[in-house]
């Protein structure tokens, strides 16, 4: 035992040093070296206060105004999903804000979609008023549901005596190029741009000349695109144009561009490719005109993704290190095993039942997420019952499935368990009152020294630990509050009996310890990773999505469902482990479980839409 106290501090070090790492290494990535001015602002609109953050260029003020571009995420998301448009927009001079849209990050909740439409205008007005912008050249670009925000904000911007929008670039949306059956050019002599993914599952999509809906990836070849390119033009009889060039063209005696970015990727993916930030960059480059010119090939912003990334894996290894030293203190010494758990012994008809019931609970899984999901409409466009639609669907699924696993559980214990030595105390189910009590206060004390290391990352260093969809940041004080019931306690419920599968019942003698724990979260993310082969396989051969396939009409929509999976992959293959580490020592299945729903909740409901 003495060697894992030794072992928990040299990690515990080296997790402090990665922290460390992190946080200063993503800073300077996302403020230039220092040079640019990055701060968090929050003001009020005609929907609630809006926060974001501002970046503002070195020698950028009022004698010598910058362009700026507003840059926003989709639904579901938060302000930190653009950092490669704000790195790399604000290194070429440009004062951009990254927005939290109305109801996501810290900005106010509103009550249904069309409220969180109007986001990126109240921006686009708040953004002029800045003595330091040339208000002649502002520039918006939305992801998705920030990209139809885009639209509305151009709308809005039509009406005013003096626009204030110059260029537009939506990202992952669709343009509007007709308007009741009507071919139109609604953004006049203004600069658009569209990154239109070729495996695109929202948008992109048109029809053929006898009326069938097209692939996504044959955009370019039909009106949607077309007349796009041909400034508001019936392209029929019209020469086809083509992605990645820039066309211009004089409309009121101002020259406007049009170009369309094809690149092969996903919806989700768009926001961390440097395809589709090649494209923004060029796009405002040529658009507004960068006070800092960089190629657009030069892109810095995947060194934010490694010191990102070395704190994600550094805060997860802190966590570990920290509940094994405090199981050497004398408040959490009883917590403490009185020797390093070893694996179960188990014979022939032990391992059949092992991989029997794995299979079935994953099988399980994979067939009851789609109804489940719809079952509860985790996907709404306004207020309900329950402020996070996608958290609650997605926790009624992690209960139901937490309650099947614990059946089968059950099931191996009185038909084959008992009759061949297992213990329930031996394998530390069960558990007794007081040690139950310093369970949840570890884990109370644990979490709080987790959360507070995210709180310090944003602070100081406005930063967060992030790979692709798979983030961990700050919450809002209120978010906790409504987090608690039912979100968490749905989800610890399923975290508390998938760390009992994976330490007491499953942490056995098939394959050394390494291959077993590979076996058990390979098995145990299966569900997530069935799906979403079922689902791109499919889209990458035929071009459209096998679940929430647009040309099928369905009606739940599980093409959103789908994506929601990709965190999964991660959830479910990490959380086994960090188990099976704390078990090692404690011989406490319940401490790891906690943990783990604990974060895998505040994970989610930091990172999501939450009505009002």
């Amino acid at each position: 035992m003495e060697s894992k106290q030794k072992a928990a501090k040299f990690w515990l070090c080296i997790a402090i040093v990665g922290l460390a790492v992190s946080m200063i290494g993503a800073s300077l990535v996302q403020t230039g070296g220092g040079r640019v001015s990055m701060r968090q602002i929050v003001f009020e609109t005609n929907f609630g206060h809006m926060s974001g953050w501002l970046f503002v260029p070195p020698g950028v003020s009022a004698e010598s105004p910058a362009p700026a571009v507003i840059v926003s995420h989709g639904m579901f998301n938060n302000r930190a999903m653009q950092d490669l448009n704000f790195v790399e927009l604000s290194r070429r001079g440009f004062v951009v804000f990254a927005i939290d849209m109305f109801s996501h990050g810290d900005s106010a909740q509103v009550a249904a979609t069309p409220m969180i439409l109007q986001s990126m205008n109240e921006a686009v007005l708040m953004i002029s008023r800045l003595s330091y912008v040339d208000a002649t050249r502002i520039g918006i670009s939305g992801h998705s549901l920030g990209g139809m925000s885009s639209n509305i904000a151009v709308t809005i911007d039509n009406q005013r005596e003096t626009r204030l929008i110059s260029a537009v670039m939506l990202n992952s949306a669709n343009a509007i190029w007709a308007v009741e059956g009507e071919f139109v050019n609604i953004y006049g002599n203004r600069h658009v741009g569209i990154v239109a993914p070729q495996y695109e599952e929202f948008f992109m999509l048109d029809v053929d000349a006898a009326g069938n809906i097209t692939a996504p990836r044959y955009f370019m070849n039909f009106n949607n695109a077309q007349s796009f390119l041909h400034f508001g033009r019936n392209p029929a009889g019209l020469a086809q144009r083509t992605a990645e060039t820039i066309y211009r063209e004089m409309i009121d005696g101002q020259e406007a561009i049009r170009v369309i970015y094809n690149p092969a990727i996903l919806h989700p993916w768009a926001h961390f490719s440097s395809q589709a930030t090649y494209g923004t960059i060029e796009f405002f480059q040529t658009a507004l005109g960068a006070p800092n010119p960089i190629a657009p090939a030069s892109q810095v912003w995947q060194w934010k993704v490694v010191f990102n990334t070395i704190g994600l894996v550094a805060i997860f290894i802190f966590l570990v290190s920290f509940v094994t030293l405090m199981v050497f203190t004398k408040a959490f010494e009883p917590l403490r095993a009185k020797e390093i758990v070893q694996p179960l012994q188990t014979d022939k008809n032990g391992k059949i039942w092992f991989f029997a019931f794995m299979l079935i609970a994953a099988t399980f899984a994979t067939l009851s997420y789609f109804p489940i999901l719809s079952a509860t409409e985790a996907f709404r466009h306004s207020t309900e019952s329950f402020r996070q639609t996608q958290n609650f669907g997605i926790g009624v699924w992690a209960l139901v499935n937490g309650g099947f696993g614990l059946l089968l559980m059950a099931v191996y214990y009185f038909a084959h368990g008992k009759k061949t030595g297992f213990s329930l105390e031996g394998r530390g189910i069960a558990i007794s009152l007081k040690n139950l009590g310093r369970t949840l206060l570890l884990a109370a004390l644990s979490l709080t020294v987790f959360f507070g290391i995210l709180f310090f990352a944003d602070f100081f260093f406005m930063v967060d630990f992030r790979i692709w969809v798979l983030a961990l940041r700050p919450f809002q004080s209120a978010t906790l509050l409504y987090a608690l019931v039912p979100y968490m306690l749905f989800m610890v419920i399923f975290f508390v009996a998938n760390s009992l599968s994976a330490t007491s019942f499953n942490y056995n003698n098939i394959g050394c310890k390494k291959l077993n724990m590979l076996i058990f979260s390979l098995i145990n993310v299966l569900p997530a990773a069935i799906l979403l082969s079922i689902q791109y396989f499919h889209f990458l051969g035929t071009g459209f999505l096998f679940f929430g396939d647009h040309a099928a009409g369905a009606q739940a929509p599980y093409h959103m469902f789908a994506v929601w999976l990709f965190p999964f992959l991660a959830i479910l293959s990490i959380t086994p482990v960090i188990a099976r580490k704390i078990y090692a020592i404690t011989n406490n299945p319940y401490l790891p479980g906690i943990i783990n729903g604990a974060i895998v909740t505040m994970m989610a409901a930091a990172n999501t839409l939450t009505w009002s």
